[in-house]
């Protein structure tokens, strides 16, 4: 292989405030749905490793939780994940939401951005969403706030721009190997994907009622007998009996909407046909509580 045809590989971490956009942008470039969406701030809770691979190079995105002020321990956690990404990576995407503008969390987010010595890429997400004049000056506003390597308008629910983006990045990544198979869009295991599906879901129909105090740990995924159908038995986890009486609703309404919404998807993820079997439990304060944050994934260990 000559230098001009060389593959070319690495990481690209998307880091902003939450509800900017990362989960939508990083569910466009991949073609799948790896990451779960909700029009509620701080959804993300993992690094959500999603792989596009192209002819010529193989893009790692690292999907971070948004970047705050924590308030408990399971906060602590999602904030560590996204830092602890900044110097890992090949390219970092800084991405704002064109509607809002500068803000404190955005700050926040510089102040750490100081000590990277790799690319960082200013990403104005939701350009559909507002005037092509408002653009400009938000430009110049963050531009005199750090030294970014590129500056990129996209609208990552349309794809707009998306693709010069993508070229761009390119053009930083190394040479590099190719770290997964063509075919493979992530590096999480079904069973992580499927509880975020799980949760997107209860979020979504929940909405104001459920604040982020809600976990799902799935029990057990097993192939019935004599069935094509695969049986997948999850656990809803809230913090309040209040909750769990909502998740449940009326006549157990509620939690038959969400399994029917979340079967549909994950029918789609698996390519065959799922039996799904929801509860719901209460285990108070878990967020704060160590030992339930590591038994439901959360584990700042390898931070």
């Amino acid at each position: 292989m000559d230098q001009a045809q060389a593959f070319k590989s690495g990481f690209i971490t998307i880091i902003g405030r939450p509800n900017v956009g990362k989960s939508t942008f990083m569910n466009h470039v991949i073609g799948q749905k790896i990451a779960i969406m909700s029009d509620k701030p701080q959804t993300t809770r993992n690094k959500i490793q999603g792989v596009l691979t192209e002819s010529d190079a193989q893009f790692i995105f690292i999907d971070t939780p948004g970047i705050h002020k924590p308030k408990h321990k399971l906060g602590d956690f999602m904030v560590k994940v996204a830092e602890n990404t900044l110097n890992e990576v090949d390219v970092v995407m800084f991405m704002i939401n064109a509607e809002e503008g500068f803000g404190k969390g955005d700050q926040f987010i510089l102040e750490r951005l100081q000590n990277v010595n790799n690319p960082v890429f200013l990403i104005i997400n939701k350009i559909d969403k507002v005037h092509p004049n408002k653009l400009l000056p938000l430009i110049n506003e963050y531009k005199d706030k750090y030294d970014f390597e590129e500056i990129i308008p996209i609208s990552a629910l349309e794809g707009n721009n998306v693709e010069n983006l993508l070229t761009q990045i390119k053009q930083r990544l190394p040479e590099g190997p190719q770290y997964y198979p063509e075919d493979q869009i992530t590096d999480h295991p079904e069973r992580f994907i499927i509880s975020e599906l799980i949760r997107e879901k209860a979020l979504q129909l929940t909405r104001e009622e459920i604040p982020h105090s809600i976990a799902v740990v799935i029990e057990n995924i097993e192939q019935k007998e004599r069935s094509e159908k695969v049986l997948i038995q999850a656990t809803i986890v809230t913090e309040r009996k209040s909750q769990k009486g909502i998740i449940i609703g009326k006549q157990g309404s509620m939690l038959k909407e969400i399994g029917m919404r979340a079967r549909e998807d994950i029918e789609s993820l698996l390519g065959t046909k799922v039996f799904l079997e929801l509860w719901v439990k209460v285990q108070k304060d878990w967020r704060n509580r160590q030992h339930q944050l590591n038994e439901y994934g959360f584990s700042n260990e390898e931070y």
